[in-house]
């Protein structure tokens, strides 16, 4: 009974806070800026939109084409399509719960070609962590480059230098003192979670270990940087946003992809985050939540139609498995 209450919680928390997140947004917009909004769809450039999505389906190509390094590594020849479709699925999967898509993905590996549960997640792990730190690498060249700016704000919201660096130092000392937990403590949670966690071990270290672990850094830059061109082009979809400046842009980029995290799939959160960021440089309120919208609707369509269409496809495909 607990455990369905906890999976039902999964779902339903971040599906509230998205809806939670529109509810405030729609209440705090007049209905003149709803109607403009409503107009930025009508008059926006749809090429630039399809040219994103054509973009992002590159990117699901890359990451595909990128975990045969790590599996390959380990042993395992899989097929491409398979790959590629579950790397769909997965996409697909985490719009209900956040981040349950690597499961079904290693999941699905295993039905489909017979590679271990634990080392599939592995490799998953390994290009999460991978991710994680190109994903810093972009903060932190966002927030040099815009640091007058987000200081600027942070002041107008009253919040002071020095209470930036307390919490900059407490954050430090909590995370160095949970790597002294996890290496010294024999509480039994801890000892639990190591037991869990070293079957994955040996896909986490494919990276180092790998025979074409260039190949694999490389399509882990190529993948977030036609996340980034993917975010980019669209800005050329409405007048209001063709002409930003490309720091802007990174800066919208970053704020949209932690926002993802949040509810579903973005939902809500993503064009909040994008109009609150776009308000910073003198984008109106609408336009932003307008622009928000446009990309999160179109990347939203795309992951259900690659998702459905690969989950039909991959049992034809691998009618023999």
């Amino acid at each position: 009974m607990k455990k369905q209450i906890r999976k039902w919680l999964t779902v339903l928390i971040p599906l509230l806070i998205g809806i939670g997140i529109i509810y405030y947004q729609y209440t705090t917009l007049t209905s003149e800026e709803i109607d403009k909004i409503k107009i930025s769809f009508e008059k926006a450039n749809y090429y630039y939109i399809l040219l994103s999505l054509i973009i992002a389906c590159v990117g699901y190509w890359s990451r595909a084409y990128r975990w045969k390094f790590a599996l390959n590594h380990l042993g395992y020849d899989t097929k491409f399509s398979t790959n590629f479709f579950t790397v769909c699925v997965s996409y697909l999967v985490n719009l209900t719960v956040p981040r349950s898509g690597e499961i079904s993905r290693a999941a699905l590996l295993k039905k489909y070609e017979n590679v271990p549960f634990d080392k599939a997640f592995g490799t998953i792990v390994a290009e999460r962590i991978v991710d994680l730190l190109i994903f810093f690498l972009f903060v932190f060249i966002g927030f040099v480059s815009q640091f007058d700016k987000i200081y600027q704000f942070l002041l107008s919201e009253n919040v002071s230098f020095q209470s930036l660096i307390i919490t900059a130092i407490v954050g430090v000392f909590l995370f160095f003192g949970f790597i002294l937990i996890w290496i010294y403590a024999e509480w039994q949670i801890i000892l639990k979670l190591k037991k869990k966690l070293s079957g994955l071990v040996e896909g986490i270290t494919t990276v180092y270990k790998m025979k074409d672990k260039w190949n694999y850094i490389f399509h882990s830059f190529f993948i977030w940087f036609s996340y980034l061109m993917m975010f980019y082009v669209a800005v050329f979809a409405l007048p209001e946003t063709s002409e930003i400046n490309f720091d802007i842009v990174i800066m919208g980029f970053i704020f949209g992809s932690l926002a993802v995290g949040f509810s579903n799939g973005g939902l809500g959160a993503y064009p909040f985050s994008i109009a609150l960021i776009f308000s910073l440089y003198g984008i109106t309120k609408d336009v932003g939540t307008a622009f928000g919208w446009l990309v999160w609707t179109s990347q939203t369509i795309l992951t259900i139609l690659l998702g459905l269409i690969s989950y039909v496809l991959l049992p034809f495909l691998n009618r023999n498995k």
